[in-house]
């Protein structure tokens, strides 16, 4: 059986992880699943279960010092079949690709760092130090479980060297106009924040409303967050990127992102007029995600309320989002009622040997692959591990193509068999380059 198989499997596991849709059975068929898959790895790994199901593997090396953290979760999105071309939970094996929920996000990537460490012990091999894998149960909600490791690590003084978790790719086109093949490698990501509005009213009948209604004034708000995006800017690690980029780039362009720090708001500027992508990575982006109001038809809403789902910038904070949206408000009435969430973690190191063991791995990959930092726009479980190491990185191994990055928490998610097997050999690289 190789990785492919494998993958499908555990693809076939729904893993589901939402509010209002999660069958533990089907965590426990994973995990029994992948113990079965896997059994060198359970046999010679100590295995730390947490309450939620969110697993903690130690390989003990020949020193505990500055040990490897290899991070993936394993619960998914929910996946309306009525969508996919195939069923999203088959693990169909077709035409060189692994179709299925999760096969980029996070179950791939999961299979890669298993094949690497199942490979591994099978021919005898014993790391330098330490290796730890962590495997989230609960990451599509914003659980809790990423956040118990790094307490139960913490608290044993644990101070991981290089933590590694999903996030960038490898890509043909990580910005237009480079055509190289990129290792985009996020070092940090965007702060979440979830934010409430609401709109009160005075109720009654829907055959005689008032002006100015409550589900009238939300409206207005929410067109104003639509129609006054957040001012672009370029943040150190978007100008780590840029310059990385600029070797890249035809002659015309290359001196732009060389010079982007003498010229940060124009070339934020037309970042964020590249594409969504990019214009993402370059402000604070909101986004209204979902909308409640009166619970009959012809009644006039007492309460209206909406949900923002915000992305902070690296450099904003909170406390600066609260104050922008309620300048953006005045005069309509609506009330921030809550604010849920983390400013954007701790920008990691790029001068160091963690980073350089991580583009040294890249190698395995394929040749002349340029690893380039960034920012990921998205959330990970490998912010809390920001609170015991300086180097926590972002990628996973995988080549992605635009299509299938459109893919992930969307329909017809896919992953090719042959860049599973070069992940795993990323991975195989990363614990054996320790020494």
């Amino acid at each position: 059986m190789n990785a492919a198989a494998r993958l499908a499997e555990l693809i076939a596991c729904r893993t589901v992880s939402a509010p209002d849709e999660r069958d533990e059975a089907e965590f426990v068929a994973f995990r029994e699943t992948f113990a079965r898959l896997y059994p060198s790895l359970h046999a010679a790994l100590e295995l730390t279960q947490f309450e939620g199901g969110t697993l903690l593997f130690r390989w003990p090396g020949r020193s505990t010092e500055r040990p490897l953290v290899l991070m993936a979760h394993y619960d998914v999105v929910p996946a309306p079949a009525e969508q996919w071309e195939r069923d999203p939970f088959s693990g169909a094996i077709e035409d060189g690709f692994v179709h299925g929920r999760g096969a980029l996000d996070d179950k791939g990537p999961l299979v890669c760092i298993a094949e690497a460490v199942e490979s591994l012990l099978a021919e005898g091999f014993e790391p330098a130090r330490d290796v730890y894998l962590s495997f989230g149960s609960d990451e599509e909600v914003f659980g809790h479980g990423a956040a118990e490791v790094v307490d139960h690590l913490d608290s044993m003084g644990v101070r991981p060297w290089l933590v590694s978790d999903e996030g960038g790719a490898i890509v043909d086109d990580g910005l237009p106009g480079v055509s190289a093949t990129t290792a985009m490698v996020a070092i940090v990501e965007k702060g979440t924040v979830d934010v409430g509005l609401l709109a009160r009213g005075g109720g009654g009948h829907a055959s005689t409303p008032s002006k100015n209604g409550a589900t009238a004034r939300l409206a207005r708000a929410i067109v104003r967050i639509d129609r006054h995006p957040a001012t672009p800017h370029l943040s150190e690690p978007v100008l780590q990127m840029l310059e990385a980029l600029a070797g890249l780039v035809p002659k015309p362009v290359a001196p732009v992102l060389a010079h982007a720090r003498r010229a940060n708001r124009p070339v934020a500027e037309l970042l964020a007029r590249l594409g969504k992508e990019t214009g993402a990575m370059v402000r604070t982006t909101m986004a209204v995600t979902q909308l409640s109001g009166s619970p009959a038809r012809n009644v006039l809403a007492t309460e209206a309320r909406a949900n923002v789902n915000v992305r902070l910038a690296v450099g904003d904070t909170r406390e600066q989002l609260r104050a922008r949206l309620e300048r953006l408000f005045r005069g309509l009435d609506v009330e921030v009622e809550r604010m849920d969430g983390e400013d954007p973690p701790p920008v990691s190191r790029t001068d160091n040997d963690a980073w350089r063991a991580l583009g040294e791995a890249v190698k395995a990959l394929g040749p002349d692959i340029a690893v380039v930092p960034y920012v990921q726009t998205g959330g990970t479980d490998s912010r809390h591990f920001t609170r015991i190491s300086d180097s926590v990185y972002r990628f996973a191994p995988l080549h992605m193509t635009r299509a299938q990055r459109d893919s992930i928490h969307a329909p017809n998610e896919k992953v090719a068999i042959d860049t599973l097997e070069r992940g795993a050999a990323f991975h195989r690289a990363l614990i054996t380059g320790m020494d």
